[in-house]
């Protein structure tokens, strides 16, 4: 729908996945506005869901407990590796860097635009004092109109009770990937 002087909404209905559970789904519903002329504002977006997915408390806990628990902060590179494969050990990062990347993604998408996680090229957790795990990513974003391969940095705190959220984040130069 085309709104004058506003900008273009989609209505989309979907049905979600759960990613720990292939067998599980649930039925959505969203609205998306995408501003006119002003590619640095965000597009709104109204979800509903019919259902639950499945709860995670108990995987979050014990990720969190098993990072919490490291002698030396956590250090990874290149999930998936080259053929697609995700050490068991790393998917709990993978799936951080995931939902972390969609708030990136949602920030900066436009109506011709189409980014996925490619890959997490580097990871380091960072020492907190507090309860929160830090983690500094240096992600690949793979825009799918233009077939680029994006460099993004994004720094994320998370705690299993309190979410995830992203603290910065920024585009890189093309070589920072190297």
């Amino acid at each position: 729908q085309d709104i004058d002087d506003v900008g273009h909404k989609y209505y989309l209905e979907l049905v979600l996945e759960d990613v720990l559970d292939k067998d599980s789904t649930v039925n959505c519903t969203a609205e998306v506005l995408y501003h006119l002329g002003n590619n640095n504002i965000a597009p709104d977006v109204q979800v509903s869901l019919e259902g639950e997915l499945k709860n995670t408390d108990e995987a979050d806990n014990i990720f969190y407990h098993r990072i919490k628990s490291l002698e030396k902060e956590l250090v990874a590179e290149n999930i998936p590796d080259s053929y697609g494969n995700v050490p068991p050990e790393m998917e709990p990062i993978h799936l951080l860097a995931w939902v972390a990347s969609g708030y990136v993604i949602w920030q900066n998408s436009t109506e011709n635009t189409e980014f996925h996680l490619a890959q997490i090229k580097h990871v380091k957790q960072v020492k907190r004092s507090d309860e929160y795990l830090e983690f500094d990513y240096m992600i690949l974003l793979h825009e799918m109109v233009s077939q680029e391969i994006i460099p993004w940095q994004m720094t994320v705190l998370w705690h299993p009770q309190h979410g995830v959220q992203v603290t910065q984040d920024s585009r890189q130069p093309k070589h920072a990937s190297e």
